[in-house]
């Protein structure tokens, strides 16, 4: 801030002498008429592109084992993703700030780890896996997340 009171006032001193920040009952309001999306609709996007990797892999390959492969690969991301989501959602009102961050970088080692040991355990799990359309599974639910940030912002402005 300027201690000359002769000086001009700059744009941003103006506007930091103009906030004024919310009572508890405004940001209710505000929380109410604008309520924060569900990450669930990600996991969903998983499943469901996995269902249509694995719809385009037995169509293309004309083998089940494809089909199973690719789906089994968006599973191996969406049930870690589900996990991961449902332990930081519950633990993370109870917790303090530096807690919470703790806490979510823990359950996303977990993620990952879970990811790469299902992937690890596929050939064991699927006969004849099909390692091709295992990846592809595994790509299409991983670039879910970029749809989730597309879509988001336009999904906030509807509301």
């Amino acid at each position: 801030m300027n201690n000359n009171n002769n000086a001009p006032v700059t744009e941003d001193e103006a506007e930091v002498s103009d906030f004024k920040p919310l009572t508890a009952e405004e940001a209710q309001r505000l929380r109410e008429q604008h309520p924060e999306p569900s990450p669930w609709w990600v996991i969903a996007a998983q499943v469901v592109a996995g269902l249509l990797v694995a719809l385009v892999a037995w169509v293309w390959v004309r083998q089940p084992v494809a089909a199973g492969s690719a789906f089994y690969g968006a599973l191996a991301v969406a049930v870690p993703a589900a996990l991961f989501l449902r332990a930081t959602r519950r633990g993370a009102q109870r917790l303090s700030q530096s807690a919470a961050m703790l806490a979510f970088f823990v359950w996303e080692l977990i993620k990952i780890v879970l990811t790469v040991a299902l992937l690890a355990a596929a050939p064991w799990l699927i006969r004849d896996l099909n390692w091709l359309a295992l990846v592809a599974g595994v790509v299409v639910a991983l670039k879910m997340y970029w749809v989730a940030l597309l879509v988001r912002p336009r999904f906030l402005n509807r509301i």
